[in-house]
């Protein structure tokens, strides 16, 4: 009877109405009874018990609050229950996190690591309305179910990895500080960045702040390394100088005199009008050996991506707007670029654009997610369409943290996508994260949807 019970309150076609009309019946049930026994306000009379004569009207009054309370409380606790008990069968992947339109609050920034058990952990962000929080969650059985281990204030952040410990590296808010958090216990618990020594790695001020995402992290010359972003009127998007962090890999990461920052660089107007920024970089390793930073550039025109080098010491940055800035499937939107070195091939799923889908706004056109790959991150090639859906508008399959695992390619998609009742607030305002599975992934390298040259 429980078990039908819970299963009739919990029908996402029912559980509204039935809901109040639950609180109603139950009301109405104990007016009744009041109506029946006789009680009322000016009945004192008391009832005899082993220890002590209370009287009936306080026994009422109590039990009478104590019924409201709980029945307020049930009808608080049920939409969070029915909106867990969603059908999202139709949704691709699977479903990490929700948020339904209506919130306002919408989910960002995923970013995912295998732990050396096997075991996955995830964080990502709520933006929108009044939120500043990032969520952590862990799945045990490779992706098929997850569950949320705890949160902390922050957004943009990308974990990784290091040292029998995980991190999440990113800012503790919008164009706020640039901050880390550790945690010792697989993501349960975390760090709070309080100073210099405990986290807090650089901070904003009137005229600046940072900002990043969950972009890739390399270790080489016995340094890890970071790119993030200044924003150099604070609050204002688009107006980013890129730079990379580095640290000793035997450091201690919270301590930010440990850091070492690179120099700034911002995108000169005067290249070409077609660029706006850039933005988002994500480290990787050149086949030449060199700590490259790999960024999304705003180029309304054509989709393009800069490679920025930086020095063997960290300190400098180089760029030759000639010849680095490169054609790059997707490269309007966020992605993540890494080597595999069985391959030994660059790989990256991105927002590709078809043919078919070509005339809307490029950065905002995120309904299709392609694998693809290069042999010397400058000449690309589009394998195949992973996720795709007709609606420019409202749905997304964007800003994808993956990782290799073995013969795969694991990633969190942060999805805009119809739950079966409502549509995304539309494709950048996503109200899924979602997690899929590409399987034996260098299968695909004969696979040729597209070839992008860049010969300069």
């Amino acid at each position: 009877m429980k078990i039908q019970l819970k299963n009739i309150l919990f029908s996402e076609k029912i559980a509204t109405p039935f809901r109040w009309g639950l609180v109603l019946i139950i009301k109405l049930f104990f007016t009744h009874i009041e109506f029946l026994t006789g009680l009322s306000r000016q009945d004192n009379r008391r009832v005899e018990t082993e220890s002590s004569r209370i009287p009936v009207k306080s026994l009422w009054g109590r039990n009478m609050n104590l019924m409201y309370c709980l029945l307020i409380s049930f009808a608080l606790i049920l939409p969070d229950a029915a909106k867990a008990q969603k059908d999202f069968s139709h949704v691709p992947g699977i479903v990490v996190a929700y948020r339904p339109a209506s919130d306002k609050i919408y989910l960002g920034t995923p970013s995912i690591c295998i732990l050396p058990d096997g075991r996955y952990v995830c964080s990502l962000n709520e933006f929108g309305k009044n939120t500043n929080m990032t969520l952590i969650f862990e799945s045990l059985d490779k992706g098929k179910n997850w569950s949320k281990i705890s949160e902390f204030n922050g957004k943009q952040h990308g974990l990784f990895f290091h040292n029998s410990t995980l991190y999440a590296m990113g800012v503790d808010q919008s164009y706020g500080n640039c901050v880390i958090r550790k945690s010792s216990d697989k993501g349960h618990s975390w760090t709070t960045p309080t100073d210099s020594g405990n986290g807090l790695l650089r901070m904003g001020d009137a005229e600046k702040g940072y900002h990043t995402s969950s972009v890739s992290v390399v270790i080489a010359n016995d340094r890890i390394w970071r790119p993030v972003e200044v924003a150099r009127k604070r609050g204002k998007w688009g107006d980013f100088e890129s730079l990379v962090m580095s640290v000793p890999i035997d450091a201690d990461l919270l301590n930010s005199e440990n850091w070492k920052t690179s120099t700034r660089m911002a995108l000169d107007v005067s290249w070409g009008n077609q660029y706006g920024t850039w933005l988002e970089g994500g480290a990787v390793i050149s086949p030449k050996g060199e700590i490259i930073n790999i960024l999304r550039v705003d180029n309304r025109a054509e989709e393009t991506a800069a490679l920025i080098r930086v020095s063997d010491n960290g300190e400098l940055l180089s760029f030759d707007h000639e010849k680095d800035f490169i054609r790059f499937p997707g490269g309007c939107k966020k992605f993540n670029v890494r080597y595999d070195k069985y391959s030994k091939r660059y790989w990256s799923l991105s927002n590709w654009i078809p043919k078919e889908f070509k005339g809307h706004n490029i950065e905002r056109t995120r309904n299709t997610l392609a694998l693809i790959s290069s042999p010397d991150l400058r000449n690309w090639t589009v394998h195949s369409v992973i996720l795709q859906d007709d609606n420019v508008e409202k749905s997304g399959f964007q800003y994808v943290d993956w990782q290799f695992e073995n013969d795969d390619i694991i990633f969190l998609s942060r999805t805009a996508f119809f739950d079966g009742e409502n549509y995304a607030d539309n494709q950048h305002n996503s109200n899924f994260i979602t997690f899929h599975r590409i399987e034996d992934f260098r299968n695909q390298e004969h696979l040729v949807l597209k070839n992008i040259k860049n010969i300069r």
